[in-house]
């Protein structure tokens, strides 16, 4: 906690001048969203758009006789095109994030989205002729160095003309994908920003700058409800679960709907498509094979028994038979204060100090010059996320800031996030961006990071076991949690596909089922939780994605362990590979800093560091007699 001084108006302040509170719910850190639009408005950038879009269009039918210099022209002005409607489109959904339940920010992002559909209306022909070339004039094309700022785009697109339709039948998806699936998650969106979760009021301390009504309520956001559940207290833990449950239940017929709809919706584009799983779409968007997923999905299954270990471990801690649900989260530090912005934007400063001085430059950058909104408000976002926008601006990054420890390295997270989209900025608009495969590798990387820097600061037992306990609880919440959550999109999927529309109460089996398998007997699945599928919003926005978390963060302990073994001398490869972006493939990414993603030990040389996690966080249990 920082010292505090009163100032003189007799009112508290901490030693910068910020009123306690204020840093405690990181109140004044916003972000700046009017660069964005560089000097202009919404309605230019998408009218530029719009003519942009008009010059490009009048290549239709000339794809295939285009010379290497001519397409390089095209692919320019399509960059600009990229660049225009990312600012006017991460503008509208930014400042939608802040505060969903405002019509004028809704109807602003809704516009973005119309005109943005239909100057892609424009283009689809675009990409159907470039995957009708033969791949022999391909080659010849992409062998110009005057196209090597989009050759990999270009190579990795036509991995989609089996999927392919007719550009009457693609126009025609691209047409009402606004006011069909991306209605349904917007509504999703919409509607889990709203819940809000009734507490008792004092319930934790976590009822700061709520009011609470006569009968001793307090009314805080989903985000600071689940936060409860890190709460040393096991009551508190308890009756915060029960309060986000009865939150959760308003709206649970609605959201398994619109779950529902997108279920269905999906199954019907991939029947057209020819996909021939529920995963196949997202795999190839990762330009990752069937095969390779599964043999990670397997692999994580195949070591659940880690995960339960740590569980039956944790119960003995707690001093407890048993752990429930709502003890998964809950911390072993025996002083869990809260934790101000200062402080832990200084700890993470610091810990990417250690590593390397040029990213501790970057992440100042993203301190001072407002690319972070952290505080909790009504009708914000849930969760925590990194924008890229465009190569010509710089990344946002949005938080909901609770005052809990593990707040320090959701920060570190999605700095890690910034990190790759800052220095990835020179790959240009068709490369900045990596799959989902590689997109957590440096957040979770700068998590690593910033875990064993502050590990190397503590000399008391207590301590060195919480900080060791925290670090494995977010692999396994990121390896094995994550691919539990894949195996419930597995079957739900699967169930929608087999048996029609789902019930409340069959998701709720499905949810459970999946849970249950990845924690043996080691945790108690109650009643409650079997609805807390229905706040995930990665199952509605992404579906398929949260494999790739798993994917990251064994990528990532790999990266890290080649740092310990070889120490400062690493550091230039691990810029390299986030400057290189989505340039390459991922097999050619990995190489950069000796890593063989097509190893298919790969994964189980990721898995046993976990293992090695878990048994660093048991010798400290013991060292902290906390066993």
């Amino acid at each position: 906690m920082s010292a505090t001084t009163p100032n003189d108006a007799g009112t508290t302040t901490d030693e910068g001048g910020t009123p306690p509170d204020a840093d405690l719910t990181a109140a004044e850190v916003a972000w700046d969203l009017e660069p964005l639009l560089d000097g202009t408005t919404v309605d230019d950038l998408l009218d530029r758009s719009d003519v942009l879009a008009d010059e490009l269009a009048n290549l239709r039918g000339t794809i295939g006789e285009l010379s290497a210099s001519a397409l390089a022209d095209a692919m320019h002005r399509s960059a600009e095109l990229e660049e225009l409607q990312g600012r006017a489109g991460y503008y509208a959904m930014l400042r939608f994030s802040e505060d969903t339940q405002d019509p004028e920010r809704g109807a602003l992002m809704m516009k973005v989205q119309e005109r943005g559909t239909a100057i892609a209306s424009k283009l689809v022909f675009f990409e159907i002729e470039w995957a009708a070339l033969p791949d022999e004039r391909v080659e010849e094309l992409l062998a110009d160095p005057v196209l090597d700022f989009c050759a990999h785009h270009l190579r990795s697109a036509r991995r989609y003309r089996d999927h392919l339709l007719s550009e009457p039948e693609e126009v025609l998806l691209t047409e009402k994908s606004v006011s069909g699936a991306g209605a349904w998650v917007r509504l999703f969106d919409e509607l889990t920003s709203a819940i809000t979760i009734e507490l008792p009021a004092g319930l934790g301390s976590q009822e700061r700058g709520e009011d609470a009504d006569p009968t001793g309520v307090t009314t805080v956001g989903l985000e600071q409800g689940l936060s409860l559940l890190q709460h040393p207290d096991r009551g508190v833990r308890q009756q915060a679960a029960a309060a986000v449950t009865e939150g959760l239940a308003p709206g649970l017929r609605t959201r398994a709907f619109v779950f529902n709809t997108l279920l269905l919706d999906k199954s019907t584009d991939d029947r057209l498509r020819r996909y021939p799983s529920w995963i196949s779409s997202r795999n190839l968007s990762n330009e990752a094979t069937d095969d390779s997923v599964q043999a990670l999905v397997d692999a994580v299954v195949a070591r659940y028994d880690i995960a339960q270990r740590w569980y039956r471990l944790k119960a003995q801690v707690l001093g407890l038979d048993r752990l429930a649900d709502y003890d998964r989260m809950a911390s072993v530090a025996t002083d869990e204060s809260e934790i101000g912005w200062r402080e832990a934007s200084s700890l993470v400063h610091e810990a990417y100090a250690s590593f390397s001085p040029e990213l501790a430059e970057i992440v100042q950058r993203f301190y001072d010059q407002g690319w972070i909104d952290a505080p909790v408000r009504p009708g914000k976002r849930p969760g925590a996320f990194c924008a890229y926008t465009v190569p010509s601006h710089h990344p946002y990054l949005l938080l909901n800031w609770t005052s809990r420890n593990r707040d320090v390295l959701t920060l570190a997270h999605e700095l890690g996030h910034g990190l790759h989209a800052y220095l990835s900025r020179g790959q240009g608009v068709f490369h900045q961006s990596t799959p989902l495969t590689l997109a957590e590798t440096a957040s979770v990387f700068g998590e690593t990071v910033t875990n064993n820097a502050l590990l190397a600061r503590l000399d008391d037992p207590n301590e060195r076991f919480a900080l060791l306990a925290s670090t494995l609880e977010d692999s396994i919440a990121t390896v094995f949690r994550q691919v539990a959550m894949n195996r419930f999109e597995d079957a739900v999927h699967t169930a929608r596909r087999d048996e029609g529309e789902l019930s409340v109460e069959r998701f709720g089996e499905l949810w459970a089922g999946s849970q249950e398998s990845m924690l043996g007997d080691s945790v108690e699945i109650t009643e409650g939780y079997r609805t807390w599928w229905s706040y995930i919003p990665h199952f509605i926005g992404t579906p398929g994605y949260v494999y790739a978390y798993a994917y990251g963060q064994l990528l990532a302990l790999s990266v890290y362990a080649r740092y310990q073994e070889r120490g400062a001398s690493f550091v230039p490869s691990y810029l390299e590979l986030l400057s290189a972006g989505g340039s390459l493939e991922p097999a050619e990414l990995g190489r950069i800093v000796d890593c063989d993603l097509e190893d298919p030990g790969f994964w189980d040389a990721g898995l046993a560091i976990v293992e090695g996690q878990l048994e660093a966080a048991e010798a400290a249990a013991r060292a902290a007699g906390r066993l």
